[in-house]
């Protein structure tokens, strides 16, 4: 499975069979998640066979089975959350190629148990990523028009269409979606206004982007 596959099969979902991950899948995730924290300055980790992130509650009613996950954290300074969020966006595309499921938590979980388990040297926190076997698959998310969230000047490109339509794909707090893209030429200019959240999302929506129109054909603004 490709990552463009990946991203059109990959659905969130919330509760995971009690199948262990393999050691050869662990393997691939760390080198992912070691490759993006040395090219984003980023401290993730993965943290594997524990549920100290979730409190009773959340593992019986919500969170049922999640004992995968990687902790989302980087050094505190501006950009963190951007590159959080692009970084986070292409480990779970990855994982969803080698037959694994997730869910991004951006709130409901345990801060001490996730604090407990981050690396030694993360300074800021800003969720995890649940991964594993799903006990279902997921369902889409609803999703807005393209001509609700972009703009081109003149008759879109192929790769300007593509690249909205994959970012419609991508996960958001609270499903907003609240993005916004002008293109002219090669240039686009991406925004995201869902408070709190905006950075992360922000951050997914130009992974997805990028690889929905293929970086090689456009600039950011």
């Amino acid at each position: 499975m490709t990552l463009e596959e990946a991203m059109r099969n990959r659905h969130t979902v919330r509760r995971y069979t009690d199948r262990k991950l393999p050691q050869e899948i662990l393997e691939q995730l760390q080198r992912r998640i070691q490759k993006n924290n040395q090219e984003y300055g980023l401290t993730m980790n993965l943290v594997t066979e524990n549920t100290e992130a979730f409190g009773p509650a959340l593992r019986l009613f919500l969170a049922k089975g999640v004992r995968n996950y990687a902790v989302l954290a980087g050094k505190d300074e501006p950009g963190l959350e951007e590159r959080l969020g692009y970084c986070g966006a292409d480990l779970m595309l990855f994982a969803q190629t080698l037959g694994l499921n997730s869910w991004w938590v951006g709130g409901t979980y345990r801060r001490k148990g996730l604090r407990k388990n981050a690396a030694p040297c993360a300074e800021k926190l800003l969720g995890l990523i649940a991964l594993g076997y799903g006990a279902v698959q997921g369902t889409p998310h609803r999703s807005k028009a393209p001509e609700e969230i972009a703009q081109y000047d003149g008759p879109p490109p192929e790769w300007f269409s593509k690249g909205v339509e994959a970012v419609l794909l991508a996960p958001t707090a609270l499903n907003k979606q609240a993005f916004t893209l002008r293109g002219e030429g090669r240039s686009v200019l991406m925004t995201c206004d869902n408070g709190v959240f905006s950075g992360v999302d922000l951050g997914i929506g130009k992974y997805h982007f990028e690889l929905g129109a293929g970086r090689e054909n456009f600039d950011w603004a």
